[in-house]
């Protein structure tokens, strides 16, 4: 799944969508390819990647429908990753043969990122992950997890206006960092101006909200170490991909650094699906645990009442 989040980025970044020309699945109405060309090899990896995968993935669905159907998320985690990468797969066939707007295509490395978060789940279900993190016996309160809910779905924004940038070919037209000075009084003064720093505005609004959560999760929760270290991690996450989205616009389109942009959001948005994971059980646990309280108040023995 990184490897068709990776290929489609790297698809996208040295412009080779059109490698086939406008065929889908044949590479330009022709199986086996005869004018070979650096555009046409990048485009039909990704093809040959995305449908091995898909092979992949619904093996895997189905098998793991069969095995450990039991977890209640099992199910739910099936279909979604087969579905949205079907999707993805569909809308990148259409992309070729009809074309798409920017605005569309931009929607594209988002429903990838959904599948590859499902199969990630899917995966940490089956190794039993949450067994080796007690996170079956997490609580997380409710600040947490309004956190959780709004920082993932805010994640969705970043990269959405981060895809936008690449397709609307305005990675470069502020080529300071982080302000965009091109003009006399330092606005931006067209649109894919506003593009380019609409999306630096977002990242740096998701850097200062995980950095918070993270200051909570460091404050409240250090003996409940699947959150402490997953905060963490996701600050780490974070940081790396505001770094590594200024050193694309200084070192003017580094293949190598753009291709590492996209590999930690990948990252990062499989670790907040995972904080999404925990608090859906959460929930569960702070049910059990009310019960549980009530039952041994129910449980006490009353003493008997002596007359004086």
């Amino acid at each position: 799944m990184l490897l068709i989040l990776l290929g489609g980025a790297l698809v996208t970044k040295t412009e080779s969508g059109m490698g086939c020309g406008r065929s889908w699945p044949l590479c330009n109405g022709e199986l086996i390819p005869t004018n070979i060309t650096a555009e046409l090899v990048i485009e039909l990896a990704h093809r040959l990647v995305s449908g091995s995968v898909g092979i992949m993935v619904l093996v895997l669905s189905i098998w793991s429908w069969r095995k450990i159907g039991h977890i209640r998320e099992t199910k739910f985690l099936s279909l979604l990753s087969f579905f949205f990468l079907v999707l993805q797969g569909l809308i990148g066939a259409a992309a070729v043969i009809w074309g798409q707007s920017d605005f569309v295509l931009a929607a594209h490395f988002g429903i990838s990122l959904i599948s590859f978060a499902a199969v990630f789940l899917l995966t940490l279900l089956i190794f039993e992950v949450d067994k080796k993190f007690e996170a079956e016996k997490l609580v997380i309160d409710k600040r947490m997890q309004s956190h959780i809910f709004g920082v993932t779905l805010y994640s969705f924004v970043v990269v959405y206006t981060g895809a936008l940038v690449r397709h609307v070919d305005a990675s470069l037209v502020c080529r300071d960092w982080p302000f965009c000075i091109n003009t006399a009084i330092g606005l931006p003064d067209n649109f894919y101006e506003w593009v380019q720093m609409g999306h630096r505005l977002a990242a740096g609004l998701i850097f200062i909200w995980i950095g918070y959560i993270t200051f909570l999760a460091i404050k409240n929760y250090k003996h409940q170490k699947v959150v402490y270290w997953g905060w963490i991690v996701a600050f780490t996450l974070v940081s790396c991909q505001v770094v590594t989205g200024a050193l694309v616009v200084l070192t003017r389109l580094n293949l190598f650094i753009a291709l590492s942009h996209a590999f930690f959001i990948s990252c990062l948005f499989g670790v907040l699906s995972y904080f999404i994971l925990l608090t859906s059980r959460s929930k569960k646990n702070a049910i059990a645990l009310n019960q549980e309280k009530k039952q041994a108040v129910k449980d006490v023995p009353i003493p008997p009442v002596t007359a004086q």
